[in-house]
């Protein structure tokens, strides 16, 4: 097997099970709760199948949701984010990232942040948006979209760092 392909399914269980048994038991000031699956859709390779990855993307959101009994907000809101990733790629590091040599190595820290947070970004606003379903909350839904944003950007950086390769 493909050491690639072990790695990410090894990330996949993990991050499945990281989420399910710690994050979803805490509940921050009565509504922060890090969604740090999320990073998987960060951690992805870039020049991976597209259809094997919006795939895997819906059945990490789709397990999340089984698990959180959440009628399927995250596994929706999952494929969305992995869809925009290309849109969000490019927004970020420019069309450099659609030739064969691209690397997260050659990005900076700054880039890779930024592209991280937008993809956190688009994941929290559509499962907030659908979690609550009403613009009469607008103000509910973008609380919770900010606070949950930044401790699951946060937590993300903070696993990116201690657990991807010293070449990134």
């Amino acid at each position: 097997m493909n050491s690639v392909v072990f790695l990410n399914i090894l990330r996949f269980i993990l991050l499945v099970l990281t989420q399910v048994l710690i994050f979803n038991t805490l509940n921050f000031m009565g509504f922060i709760n890090p969604m740090v699956y999320v990073i998987f859709l960060y951690w992805y390779p870039i020049k991976g199948n597209r259809g094997v990855f919006m795939l895997t993307a819906f059945l990490l959101g789709l397990i999340i949701d089984l698990f959180s009994d959440t009628l399927a907000l995250h596994a929706l809101a999952t494929l969305t984010a992995a869809y925009a990733r290309p849109l969000i790629m490019r927004f970020c590091f420019g069309v450099n990232y659609e030739f064969q040599n691209f690397s997260f190595k050659n990005t900076t820290k700054v880039q890779r942040l930024t592209f991280l947070a937008l993809l956190v970004l688009v994941h929290q606003m559509v499962f907030f948006f659908l979690e609550i379903l009403s613009f009469s909350h607008l103000l509910l839904i973008l609380k919770k979209i900010f606070a949950t944003s930044l401790v699951t950007i946060f937590l993300c950086s903070l696993f990116s760092s201690l657990f991807s390769p010293k070449s990134e």
